[in-house]
């Protein structure tokens, strides 16, 4: 998943309404790379020809992407073309007259460990690798440097044998060999026309684990992950997590692996979670490497995720790719909806699709209603880099999931499978994949389309009214938006997932003759909106009915829908779908809490009177509860997701009456809390069966932290001493460290310092340590991150450090960062 780059000097603006074809085309790319001790020479060879679909624009000059290259030498068709015959600037090479088809010879320098960038080829410690999305590659050679640019590529790396044994490169090994003086040479071939953003080279001494899998026409395909020496023994549950996405791809999208090889390799020093190139997927070691005992269940499950997402990518993003950036939502929306089926056919459905929504509501709405809002198509940027956002992941997959539902899964997958055959080898546009989807369902996604281009959180209102004289209930739905580009919102084409309940459950739905929709079961309904203003009527409701909207998060809209505590009450206890009963509670809580905000800037006395204590008790004591959906739904609503809702948001006022209903819960539940707790300790021990039982007990170790002078601060002791993973070890120092009462802090300081002391060599695990003490909310964390900052556990030019202690700062401690002294601004 990527998520940044590196800083560069201003450009011009790219709009996507002047977009041309490219004027020149490359068709095959012959690299070598020789590897020095401090330095890299490139050579590589393109095979160019004039673009027939570029028309006039296509004239003689050929101009490439050049970014930052030493030492440059260049060769048109084998003669050697002087300073006088080009023009170099900073990010261009320009030579004004060439053929119709000719080779360009180029030869580079590169000073890797000098590249701070993570862009281009670079080194991680003793490792070197490649990062070239969006456009790292033209701080490697020459290029076209644009992703509708597509060549089969030849590399061949030569190196010292001692220093780096292992050469990679994309697609299959067709060569290798010895020179003299301990040097080696590998040479790899990929025969799928690619974009340069997909090329990844990767030279060092790596240890690897190998498996096959056999596809379902009986190919043999060799899967190899390479770590470096320290790593080695971690990536077990990755390469399981591989071999079950590929039989899952084949499955549900028929999908097939296409090379003998596929490579995995892990990089401590990785600007992203990972990266797709062909056939040699480059992850962070953070989203690939774990076991048990050095990382949480919360991890685990998101390498498994970011597994599936690369390997995805293999057809949507690689085999067909994107024709120029506006489009990166069609490979990266997409594949994150693809990733997000196969984890959710991996463990419990509706606990992926909550933890999905959490994504959404706390994190991409606040980019929606903030200064960097834009569409899921953007029409313009400055620096591609900055595009790599949750609206163009998480909101683009919401798009592709409601598409999902508006035609059904078999009209959905008919017209992915004619996407995936027909542009083949292509770069391509949202467009081209919209038009599939229409040929092979019959639909018209016209209005739809709007999706892509309107930016910000959509409004849904609803009011609902009974008429018991004629049995019916009719929805009058109301649909809003922020403008985009000062253009006032026009309607969006959305589903709208309905049940109506009554004392004995969701009832049998009768909707009225002509009602857009259709039904998914006998008691559910998706509603099609497509109006500013539109009523839908349902007819046999002889009692008024309590209305389950927006079941599944089946668009990602705000729901205005007013009703009384009691019916909200009534759908946690009673509600068939999962994600509403959570949602249900999560706007009780919601509720509860905004009120109580405003009773404490009103200066009065903060009181929970309200039966909030009984239902957690209820829900805390419910037999037969799936113990990882129990846990989401007995925690409160983010305080990132209260202050959304704010203008201006007290983020001050949110944190303490956050803690203060936590605290009134803690006390008003503590037996259950406790027998909750002690129940959940025997799953320690085990794997991923136990993993819903060990998020539970952590839940309830953080609510029992909170109470003053009982004994539950030792269990926070016990459980970091006892448990046999590192979720119950990382989730008592949690709720040791964030623990507000001054009777913890020696037990904090004492496991800070033990947890430092056993894992201080694991990077995997030293991240964390730095996040729990970044995000504790006190006043003093500022002081703290300061002073970890100067920590020799701290690296300010590794990723993921910076994100552990700075980001979780900035990002997960809002009461600290938003401090009204604004010392949290200052320090970011």
């Amino acid at each position: 998943m990527k998520d940044g780059g590196s800083l560069s000097q201003p450009r011009p603006m790219t709009r996507l309404c002047d977009y041309q074809p490219p004027p020149w085309l490359v068709d095959h790319v012959n690299l070598h790379f020789q590897i020095e001790e401090s330095e890299v020479r490139v050579d590589s060879r393109l095979q160019m020809r004039r673009n027939p679909q570029a028309g006039s624009r296509a004239a003689a000059e050929l101009v490439l992407d050049a970014h930052g290259l030493g030492a440059l030498e260049l060769r048109l068709n084998q003669r050697r073309l002087r300073p006088g015959d080009y023009e170099q600037t900073e990010r261009r090479l320009i030579v004004p007259k060439v053929p119709e088809r000719f080779e360009l010879d180029c030869k580079s320098l590169l000073l890797p460990r000098e590249n701070t960038s993570l862009e281009g080829l670079y080194a991680s410690g003793r490792l070197l690798c490649t990062q070239c999305e969006a456009e790292g590659f033209s701080k490697i050679t020459c290029y076209p440097d644009r992703p509708d640019v597509m060549a089969t590529f030849t590399t061949t790396i030569e190196a010292d044998a001692r220093k780096y044994p292992v050469l990679l490169s994309n697609g299959n090994e067709t060569g290798r060999g010895e020179n003299r003086r301990h040097r080696h040479w590998v040479r790899w071939h990929d025969p799928f026309p690619k974009p340069c953003y997909l090329f990844a080279l990767v030279a060092g001494e790596l240890a690897v684990l190998e498996d096959s899998f056999i596809t379902r026409s009986g190919r043999r395909v060799t899967l190899r992950l390479y770590t470096e020496a320290h790593n080695q023994g971690k990536g077990g549950h990755a390469m399981a997590a591989l071999r079950k996405v590929m039989a899952w791809d084949e499955e549900h999208y028929g999908r097939e692996y296409d090379l003998d090889l596929f490579m995995i390799v892990a990089v401590d020093d990785f600007n992203m979670g990972a990266m797709e190139n062909k056939g040699l997927n480059l992850f962070n070691s953070s989203c690939l490497l774990g076991t048990p005992e050095l990382v949480t269940d919360d991890r685990r499950r998101r390498i498994e995720s970011v597994v599936a997402h690369e390997y995805l990518h293999n057809w949507s993003g690689n085999r067909v790719t994107c024709r120029d950036w506006f489009q990166l939502s069609l490979k990266e929306g997409f594949t994150v909806f693809r990733d997000s089926q196969f984890s959710a056919s991996q463990a419990a459905p509706v606990v992926k699709r909550i933890e999905d929504v959490n994504l959404i509501r706390t994190q991409q709405f606040a980019e929606d209603a903030g200064p960097m809002a834009h569409p899921v198509q953007p029409s313009e940027y400055l620096e591609i880099s900055n595009f790599y956002t949750l609206t163009i992941y998480e909101k683009g997959a919401e798009l592709v999931r409601m598409l999902h539902r508006l035609l059904g899964q078999d009209a959905f997958r008919q017209g992915c499978e004619l996407f995936f055959d027909r542009h083949d080898g292509q770069a391509v546009t949202i467009e081209d994949f919209l038009r599939c989807l229409e040929e092979r369902s019959g639909r018209d996604l016209g209005q739809f389309r709007r999706w892509y281009h309107q930016a910000g959180t959509p409004r849904l209102e609803v009011e609902a009214d009974h008429d018991p004289a004629t049995h019916s209930c009719t929805l009058q739905v109301r649909q809003s938006a922020p403008a985009t580009g000062g253009e006032a919102a026009r309607p969006l084409h959305l589903p709208l997932l309905v049940s109506l309940l009554d004392d004995r459950g969701p009832q049998t739905l009768q909707p009225a003759a002509g009602t857009p929709g259709r039904l998914t079961s006998p008691t559910e309904m998706l509603l099609e909106v497509r109006e500013a203003s539109q009523q839908f009527r349902f007819e046999g409701v002889g009692e008024r009915p309590v209305l389950s909207l927006l079941r599944d998060f089946c668009a990602p809209v705000r729901l205005d829908f007013a009703r009384p505590r009691e019916e909200l009450l009534f759908l946690i206890r009673h509600d068939d779908d999962g994600f509403s009963r959570w949602n249900a509670l999560q706007e009780l809580a919601t509720s509860i809490l905004m009120t109580l905000v405003e009773e404490e800037r009103a200066g009065q006395t903060l009181v929970l009177d309200h039966p909030l204590q009984e239902l957690f008790r209820e829900l805390l004591a419910r037999p037969g509860e799936e113990d990882a959906l129990g846990a989401l739904m007995l925690e409160l609503p983010a305080e990132s997701y209260l202050a959304g809702l704010q203008t201006p948001a007290w983020i001050a006022s949110i944190h303490q009456v956050r803690q203060f209903v936590r605290g009134q819960l803690a006390r008003a539940a503590e037996s259950h809390w406790l027998e909750t707790w002690q129940r959940c300790q025997v799953a320690w021990n085990q794997d991923e069966e136990g993993e819903g039982s060990r998020r539970l007990a952590n839940l309830c170790l953080s609510y029992l932290s909170l109470l003053r002078g009982g004994p539950h601060l030792e269990l926070c002791r016990r459980q970091f001493h006892q448990a046999g993973n590192m979720t119950g070890v990382l989730g008592a120092l949690t709720a040791a460290v964030h623990c507000p009462l001054a009777e913890a802090e020696p037990l904090a300081d004492e496991l800070l310092e033990h947890f430092y002391r056993r894992w201080r060599s694991e990077p995997l695990a030293v991240c964390p340590w730095l996040q729990v003490q970044a995000t504790r909310p006190h006043p003093d964390t500022l002081d703290k991150v300061r002073q970890l900052q100067e920590h020799e556990s701290f690296d300010p030019r590794n990723p993921n450090k910076v994100r552990a202690l700075i980001d979780g700062f900035c990002r997960h401690n809002p009461a600290c960062f938003h401090s009204p002294d604004g010392s949290g601004y200052r320090f970011l």
